[in-house]
C-alpha cells in the first residue's frame, strides 16, 4: 500500500489557497482510493500559535519545526504575497535542508520558492513560480534556472508550481504519478477543476497582454513563431520579423523574463503537448510539425523541461472520451 506523508510549511501571511488546494486534492484521492492507499497531510510551522493567512484566516500547525523530525515523503512550502520581501528565516532554511534531504520529493507552491532559494535548494535546478515575481526570483538566485511560463515544473526530486491555484495542478500531477491519470482526472472532476491545464502562465502574463497590440515587436514575433513552428527560427530571423536589431529583441524578451530561445522552445513544447494529448499522430510527425526535427530531439527537450518522454506524456495525458461525463 502506497502511503505518502505530506508536510506543508505555513507561515504568517501564507496564501490560504496554497494550502487548501493541495490538501483537498490529496483528500479526494484518499476518498477515491477507498483506503487502498493514503496521503497523510500535516501543516508545519515555527510555532503552534495561530498563523494568520493573507486573507485573515487563522490556521494552526500540526507540528513545529522542532517536533517535525521524522522523514516526510513530500515536503512543500506554501507561498504568500509577502514572502518574497521577508528576510530569510534561518530556522526554516535549516529545517528545509534536512527535511528535503530525507524526502522523496520537495518543493514549493507559488512564492514558497523563495524559501527554497534561501535554503540553497534551487542552485543548479530548474524551477518556476508566479509570473509576476519570476524575474525577481531569478535575480535573487542566479544559480537557479527559472522558467516563468510553467504551471508546475519537476526537476528530479524538486517540484515547484506557479501561483495560487497552480498548487492544485501540482497536487493532481503527483496523484497522477502515484496512481495514474484516471484517478487524477476523477479527483479533478470532483473538485470541478481541469486535471491538466493547457498552455503556460503566459496566458495570464504581460507577455500575451503585450501581444494585444498587434503592432508591438513581441506580438509580431509571437504570431510568426506560432504560425511557423516547423521552420528554423533563429534570433536573426525573429529580429527581422520584429523589425528590431538582435540586441533589442534580446532586451525586449528579457523584460518579460524570457530569452528568444526559451520562448520558441516553450511554444514548441506546448504545441507538441496539445498534439500528444489530443491526436494519434505518430511521434515522428509531431516532432516535425512542432519544429523539433526528430523524435530524439523532441524527447531530449521533453526530458529536460518536463522530466518525461513524449511517449510517457501521451500515455499519461491522452484525452479519451469519458462515458461517465455529465
Amino acid at each position: 500500500m502506497l502511503d505518502r506523508s505530506v508536510a506543508i510549511i505555513i507561515h504568517d501571511g501564507v496564501q490560504a489557497l496554497d494550502i487548501a488546494g493541495p490538501v483537498d486534492v490529496f483528500a479526494e484521492a484518499n476518498s477515491l482510493l477507498g483506503g487502498r492507499a493514503s496521503y497523510r497531510t500535516v501543516l508545519v510551522a515555527r510555532t503552534r500559535d495561530p498563523i494568520v493567512a493573507s486573507n485573515g484566516m487563522r490556521l494552526l500547525a500540526d507540528l513545529t519545526f522542532t517536533e517535525a523530525q521524522n522523514p516526510f515523503s513530500i515536503v512543500l512550502v506554501a507561498g504568500g504575497p509577502e514572502l518574497p520581501v521577508s528576510p530569510p528565516d534561518e530556522e526554516l532554511s535549516a529545517w528545509l535542508r534536512t527535511a528535503s534531504s530525507r524526502a522523496d520529493l520537495y518543493g514549493s507552491i507559488c512564492t514558497g520558492a523563495f524559501a527554497l532559494g534561501h535554503a540553497g535548494l534551487l542552485d543548479g535546478r530548474a524551477a518556476t513560480t508566479h509570473w509576476q515575481i519570476a524575474q525577481r526570483l531569478a535575480v535573487l538566485f542566479p544559480n537557479a534556472r527559472i522558467d516563468p511560463d510553467r504551471i508546475h515544473l519537476r526537476d528530479g526530486r524538486l517540484i515547484t508550481s506557479a501561483g495560487v491555484t497552480a498548487g492544485i495542478d501540482l497536487a493532481l500531477a503527483l496523484v497522477a504519478e502515484d496512481h495514474g491519470a484516471a484517478l487524477a482526472q476523477a479527483a479533478a472532476k470532483r473538485l470541478l477543476v481541469i486535471a491538466q491545464r493547457q498552455g503556460g502562465q503566459s496566458q495570464f502574463s504581460p507577455f500575451l497582454a503585450t501581444a494585444v497590440d498587434t503592432a508591438s515587436p513581441l506580438a509580431r514575433v509571437q504570431q510568426h513563431v506560432m504560425e511557423h513552428l516547423a521552420e528554423p527560427l533563429s534570433v536573426r530571423q525573429l529580429a527581422g520579423v520584429a523589425k528590431t536589431s538582435e540586441r533589442t529583441l534580446w532586451r525586449l524578451f528579457k523584460e518579460v523574463g524570457l530569452t528568444p530561445h526559451d520562448f520558441v522552445e516553450a511554444a514548441r513544447v506546448d504545441a507538441a503537448r496539445n498534439l500528444l494529448e489530443g491526436s494519434d499522430r505518430p511521434l515522428k510527425a509531431v516532432a516535425y510539425d512542432c519544429g523539433f526535427g526528430t523524435p530524439e530531439r523532441m524527447r531530449a527537450v521533453f526530458q529536460r523541461r518536463l522530466s518525461i518522454s513524449p511517449a510517457q506524456y501521451r500515455n499519461s495525458f491522452r484525452m479519451r472520451p469519458n462515458a461517465n461525463a455529465a
